[in-house]
């Protein structure tokens, strides 16, 4: 089990990935907010995903200090931020996305919390960009169904979200990472191209007894879906379709797979169900069948994240019942706030949690 008390203090600088396919419109205004920071112990690293407008050479021109590994071709986020973390060397890694801007004491914020608490990795206040009141997330919850929820998603910012407190893991988007702990639980799946490969990460750390704090004075404003267009398209649902099933093949015990069974079967039937509303059946479909493809090699994988060493089942069962009351919580805020009823929801916790 990893130590969370060996961590060495974070001063000696920061690693700052951003991964970027096709965002030349995004990155100036967040490599801007980054070289405004209070904090400036660090360097930026910018991995591009084979773009085609124009973004590296305005990195090479604009911004000479930057270090950018351009990529030939469209390799996906987990390849793209994998490459980046291992161009660095500083004890600490910032991952973030190219369509986000820092507020000015962001950095330092997080750094604070870095020295102050033995967490393995932190989650800093994720807002909506343009709704600089509305939340995008303060840390990932968890649902046994195989995928993560961003806290406060759509809330609006209140005191709830204003204190810092422990959360089963960051969303990628924005999250500061320590390299020792990357280092002993691996980067990022690379099968997962996008999408859930932060939430088998947090499933990961977890299982390893390492903790996740989230750092709400540290602000990040998020436009979101840059890449993709739109949260829903054909893209996102099959990868997401196909991820969501990699995630519990690879990290699920069959003892817990079948104490969480009918909290599986409920998740599934609900996301075929929307994905039908939005008209991506067949997108669906093709998740599945890229699942049945795949299976194989995540397989192979499962036994040796199964045989690390860890906390006991009982103890990750705790931990995700935990993240996913919070998850409940956190709709059910948002949906009163809307106006909307909760029976719903009531009765899954009442039945599940």
């Amino acid at each position: 089990m990893v130590q969370q008390g060996a961590y060495p203090g974070p001063r000696a600088g920061l690693d700052i990935v951003i991964p970027n396919y096709n965002g030349r419109q995004f990155l100036e205004t967040c490599l801007q907010s980054i070289f405004l920071q209070t904090f400036a112990s660090f360097q930026v690293i910018v991995v591009d995903n084979g773009s085609a407008d124009g973004s590296v050479d305005f990195l090479q021109e604009s911004y000479p200090s930057v270090k950018v590994i351009a990529l030939s071709e469209n390799l996906g986020f987990s390849a793209a931020v994998n490459r980046g973390i291992a161009a660095g060397d500083s004890p600490l890694v910032f991952l973030l996305n190219n369509d986000t801007e820092l507020a000015p004491d962001c950095l330092e914020r997080l750094l604070q919390a870095a020295e102050q608490h033995d967490d393995a990795f932190f989650a800093p206040k994720m807002l909506s960009f343009r709704e600089r009141e509305i939340l995008d997330g303060v840390g990932d919850g968890y649902l046994r169904g195989g995928v993560g929820y961003r806290l406060g998603t759509m809330e609006r910012d209140s005191e709830v979200y204003s204190k810092e407190r422990r959360v089963f893991g960051a969303c990628g988007g924005a999250a500061l990472y320590r390299r020792l702990m990357l280092e002993r639980l691996g980067l990022f799946d690379e099968d997962f191209f996008a999408y859930l490969e932060d939430v088998d990460l947090n499933f990961r750390a977890n299982r390893a007894g390492l903790t996740c704090r989230c750092v709400p004075a540290a602000r990040v404003y998020h436009i979101g879906s840059a890449t993709t267009g739109s949260k829903i398209n054909p893209f996102t649902v099959r990868l997401s379709t196909r991820n969501n099933l990699y995630l519990l093949l690879k990290n699920y015990r069959a003892s817990m797979a079948f104490r969480f069974l009918p909290a599986i079967i409920v998740y599934q039937f609900f996301w075929l169900l929307f994905v039908i509303k939005k008209g991506q059946f067949f997108s669906y479909c093709s998740g599945l069948i890229a699942f049945l493809r795949g299976a194989r090699q995540v397989f192979r994988k499962r036994r040796t994240i199964l045989a690390a060493p860890g906390i006991s089942e009982r103890e990750l069962r705790g931990r995700i019942l935990r993240a996913e009351n919070d998850v409940v919580q956190s709709i059910m805020r948002r949906r009163e706030s809307q106006g909307k009823g909760k029976g719903l929801l009531r009765l899954y916790a009442k039945i599940f949690l």
